[in-house]
């Protein structure tokens, strides 16, 4: 055995110089050590929230009185919501939830202030996106507080006698796709994405980066095939293995988890295709990059990390700042989680998701064509 004084610190030294040297020709590497705790840091000290604010509203107002305005303005002044618009009909209000424009519609009817003036308790109709019970629940737990506050400024003088016991306004929540807050029907499609994005990425790259890193790449430049052949035939088998995977999660979805899928299976599958080339062409833009598996790997993960935590899936996305949301938006995996949740649970067509499924698209050919371009590059 070795002993302490047998050492040679002047050996020692070298070989701890020799490995920062290394350390230092590496700069991808060296870059990923220091960014990844980084990435982290602003992440999860500046970016997560689990309490949403801000989160966009309609109202359907059919009664215009002070105190259905005095109402309105409580809702907007807590913070949890801003009302964005204003619809005429029921069926309107519900398209908007449908395609995820509004998390909340608030229905006021045409009675409310006859109704409250006359001790007889108006109802107010609140209909929420409940796809993701974890975005909303504290909001609506300080609805019932809130009205009932607003309107005690109001209810003076003669009107004082409307203030008993009971609230004097009831605040009628109907959650919408999750009536019962089930969280896995909101995890459990997500995790399509999530596992799309992993998999799909990290594959791809590692499977170009290893031709390089073994030596195979002149083999293929030998062939005579052009390099979009040689890349076509290289992706189609993950796109194969992509479809494999969602149909394991689907089916555990629909057997083990009893998910409701509302929608159409078939559009789902069709618009999982451009997710799937999305990814596809996030490994293939990281396989020109690296120089090795190590970085391949490495930058995958460290993509993926900000993918799925400024996406939606673990943190409510209403909850970032808006610099967080902004980066976020461009993620594919952000657009598909609204797709996939839209088809499964509330049931939407391809007019609903057409405004998300064009920036998964158009973030494919941006990214696929930089991609092809500098994979050119390698093979020439």
């Amino acid at each position: 055995m070795t002993k302490l004084s047998e050492l040679s610190w002047a050996r020692l030294w070298a070989m701890v110089v020799k490995e920062f040297i290394q350390m230092r020709r590496d700069r991808l590497n060296f870059g990923m050590m220091l960014g990844l705790p980084l990435v982290q840091l602003i992440l999860f000290g500046y970016a997560v929230n689990s309490t949403p604010k801000h989160m966009p509203a309609a109202v359907l107002l059919a009664d215009h009185g002070p105190q259905a305005r005095s109402l309105l303005y409580a809702i907007k002044n807590s913070d949890y919501f801003d009302f964005v618009r204003e619809v005429h009909t029921e069926t309107e209000g519900r398209d908007a939830l449908a395609r995820g424009e509004i998390q909340l519609l608030v229905n006021i009817p045409g009675n409310f202030t006859h109704d409250l003036l006359r001790g007889n308790q108006p109802q107010v109709l609140i209909e929420v996106d409940a796809t993701d019970p974890g975005t909303t629940g504290i909001a609506l737990g300080a609805l019932n507080s809130m009205a009932s506050a607003v309107l005690r400024n109001d209810l003076r003088g003669p009107l004082v006698f409307l203030l008993g016991a009971a609230p004097p306004v009831d605040i009628r929540v109907h959650a919408l796709y999750n009536p019962e807050g089930i969280t896995y029907y909101n995890i459990v499609p997500g995790l399509i994405g999530l596992v799309l994005t992993m998999t799909v990425t990290l594959m791809i790259s590692l499977a170009i980066t290893r031709e390089r890193e073994v030596g195979t790449m002149e083999n293929l430049l030998s062939m005579p095939a052009r390099p979009i052949e040689v890349m076509v035939g290289k992706i189609i088998p993950y796109i194969f293995v992509g479809y494999i995977q969602i149909g394991l999660i689907l089916a555990a979805a629909r057997f083990i988890f009893h998910v409701p899928m509302v929608g159409s299976l078939f559009l789902l599958l069709a618009v999982a295709l451009v997710f799937i080339a999305a990814n596809l062409a996030i490994g293939i833009t990281i396989s020109t990059v690296a120089q090795n598996q190590r970085q391949a790997m490495q930058m995958a993960m460290l993509l993926f990390l900000p993918s799925m935590m400024l996406s939606g899936f673990v943190f409510p996305f209403r909850g970032m700042p808006i610099w967080a949301q902004a980066i976020g938006e461009i993620f594919p995996i952000t657009h598909f989680l609204r797709i996939i949740r839209g088809i499964l649970l509330k049931g939407n067509g391809l007019e609903d998701v057409a405004h998300q499924l064009w920036q998964v698209a158009l973030f494919t050919c941006v990214l696929l064509t930089i991609g092809v371009k500098r994979y050119r590059r390698t093979l020439d």
